[in-house]
């Protein structure tokens, strides 16, 4: 019986490990978003964090020149340079997290895969300029509500620190069987 117990322990431990690899690398824009929903939420990008620098004329991702492909890169430089201070990949619905890469991205165009790739920092943006009485400027693409977090930074290693004394503990039990 102790055996068993071991066994489905460690192969839990190895479940929780394969579903890192399986994260998605990417944010991409979703099909069917409006080209006017998407150009504003591609503004939204290029002006709060995202590197669109290579989305340019001249850029080594401006062809093909549409704006979901536009999109596309912007989204996720900007996902990946803002989702340590609160950027989702969501931009009020026109994007998704995604797997794998559009399929017509042109050669000499790369798409970082971490915030450690682009040229951008990582500082959020600010929202406390006013905004004018008469206009309302819609939702905040890319942003959740901050996260509290009430001390859950080290949850990781309190809970590898359990684990591992609960392993310890039902080998030691197996032992004395």
């Amino acid at each position: 019986m102790a055996r068993f117990v071991l066994f489905v322990l460690l192969l839990a431990l190895s479940t929780g490990h394969s579903s890192k690899r399986l994260s998605a690398n990417y944010c991409l824009s979703k099909d069917g978003v409006d080209d006017d929903e998407l150009q504003k939420a591609l503004d939204y990008a290029c002006g709060f964090g995202a590197d669109c620098g290579p989305i340019q004329p001249n850029g080594p991702c401006f062809e093909p020149n549409t704006v979901k492909d536009h999109c596309n890169y912007a989204f996720n430089s900007y996902y990946l340079n803002m989702q340590s201070v609160g950027g989702t990949c969501d931009f009020a619905g026109a994007a998704a997290p995604s797997l794998t890469l559009p399929p017509n991205i042109p050669s000499g165009c790369v798409y970082p895969t971490s915030s450690s790739d682009s040229r951008v920092g990582t500082t959020p943006p600010s929202f406390d300029i006013p905004t004018p009485p008469d206009t309302n400027p819609g939702p905040i693409f890319g942003t959740s509500p901050p996260k509290v977090r009430n001390g859950s930074s080290n949850i990781k290693g309190t809970n590898a620190t359990l684990l591992m004394f609960l392993v310890l503990a039902i080998s030691w039990l197996t032992l004395r069987a």
